[in-house]
């Protein structure tokens, strides 16, 4: 199992986060201010510079109106 960040399944997940995104319409400084974070913490995990954990994961998911559960379907990697 590979443990880079970097990552072809990791990489899946930056995928995703960003098409959540635009699906909704969403910039990344809309997606920012729902998270109170800057604009940069956004670009960085879309891009996989950055790794989230559950809990900031839980909360993108939120500010994206996005279910937890489909994204993770959708990361069915078995």
């Amino acid at each position: 199992m590979e443990k880079s960040i970097y990552s072809a399944e990791y990489q899946l997940l930056c995928t995703l986060l960003r098409e959540l995104r635009l699906e909704a319409g969403l910039t990344q400084v809309q997606v920012a201010e729902r998270l109170q974070v800057p604009q940069s913490f956004v670009s960085k995990y879309e891009a996989g510079e950055r790794r989230l954990d559950l809990i900031e994961l839980m909360h993108v998911t939120n500010a994206l109106d996005a279910d937890l559960r489909l994204l993770l379907n959708r990361l069915d990697f078995k």
